[in-house]
């Protein structure tokens, strides 16, 4: 059976700084018209960075859209036409004040593939030094590390509900686990 769905039309209803939303006309593989609600965006990168103590770092800050502080891995938005990997690092250093070595891909997530475009690459790595947080001018958050199995146990738990989070801590140890990292 055919599943793809074509666009024969669109339309942009929001231009933001971070994410365009558009309504696509679309044909179902059967002939059918249909719409699709598209949030545009950038993407990201998140990185697991594990120290020689196997501990993770972490951030915490206020996720507006929840109304709550999160527990997540170090992370941000893609910028236009750069490398996962290169920004991933840059984040790394800017939140923790940390720099790794031996990166390693995780691979990439779709987070909400139902209406999103976004991509959020994952790496790990080791952390060979610390240094002094860069943050943005509206960037807000406080750094900490916790052991990996503290980590795993608290995803476990359900205190960490960051899916890319959840992801990096699991195969993260998991690839510890295995003498991969």
């Amino acid at each position: 059976m055919d599943l793809e769905e074509k666009r024969v039309g669109t339309t942009e209803i929001y231009d933001g700084k971070i994410i365009h939303v558009f309504v696509d006309d679309i044909e179902l593989p059967n002939g059918e018209p249909a719409k699709r609600e598209i949030v545009a965006h950038p993407g990201g990168v998140s990185i697991a960075a594990l120290t020689d103590e196997n501990e993770l770092l972490f951030v915490r800050q206020f996720r507006y859209p929840y109304k709550e502080i999160t527990l997540e891995l170090p992370a941000g938005k893609l910028e236009k036409g750069q490398n996962p990997l290169e920004n991933g690092k840059r984040e790394l250093m800017e939140e923790t004040g940390a720099t790794g070595y031996n990166y390693m891909s995780l691979g990439k997530i779709y987070p909400t593939p139902g209406y999103c475009t976004e991509i959020i690459h994952l790496y790990c790595c080791r952390v060979e030094s610390f240094g002094n947080q860069h943050l943005d001018e509206d960037e807000f958050l406080n750094f900490e590390r916790i052991p990996l199995d503290k980590a795993v146990e608290m995803v476990l738990n359900n205190e960490i509900p960051d899916a890319k989070t959840q992801i990096g801590v699991l195969k993260t140890a998991l690839l510890l686990k295995s003498g991969k990292i």
